[in-house]
């Protein structure tokens, strides 16, 4: 069996969005509600979770666009993941909750990976995170968006509305005051 997909609309600039869900747990997340076209060669594969757990999965993601969930407790499939960029997305996925932040900096020296680095190189540190973030599969579940720049809220690549998308679910989240036409939920 292939791998299962729940598909959850939500406001824009968001729109909505599909997660890959294996036996293992929630493993990929587009941002669309229709799945993407190609799945990841491990993906592909993988078997599909069944539909009590799909449903589970779609279920909770709905309830967090909607701004009624703020914590996910559904187990997470880390396969597309490895090396420092899964021990920076878990660092990041156990230490900030919701309506929370945290700079590239400071998830850089929480997660460890960076630890070797000398003082004078950290900004090294922060911009591998920037990268992580960029290439996390796991974005949403895994809250990439919930990492700003020391200066500013920092790039985003969720979706077509990138930046848009992060400013969106950090003021769904309450970090950001929304503004006079912001269309969350009511």
């Amino acid at each position: 069996m292939a791998v299962s997909w729940a598909s959850v609309e939500a406001p824009e600039p968001v729109g909505g969005v599909s997660v890959a869900v294996t036996t293992a747990g929630a493993a990929a997340v587009a941002f669309s509600v229709q799945p993407p076209a190609e799945v990841p060669a491990l993906l592909a594969s993988a078997p599909g979770a069944d539909a009590e757990r799909t449903a589970l999965v779609a279920r909770q993601v709905a309830e967090y666009l909607a701004g009624r969930r703020r914590v996910f407790d559904f187990p997470v499939d880390w396969s597309l993941t490895s090396g420092a960029q899964r021990t920076v997305l878990q660092a990041l996925h156990r230490a900030v909750g919701y309506g929370r932040t945290v700079t590239y900096g400071e998830l850089a020296a929480g997660s460890g990976v960076y630890d070797g680095v000398a003082p004078g190189e950290r900004w090294a540190g922060a911009r591998s995170v920037g990268q992580i973030m960029g290439s996390n599969p796991l974005a949403l579940i895994v809250p990439c968006h919930r990492v700003v720049a020391s200066d500013g809220l920092g790039g985003f690549g969720g979706g077509y509305g990138g930046v848009e998308v992060k400013r969106w679910l950090l003021t769904l989240e309450g970090v950001l005051p929304p503004t006079l036409d912001w269309n969350g939920p009511a």
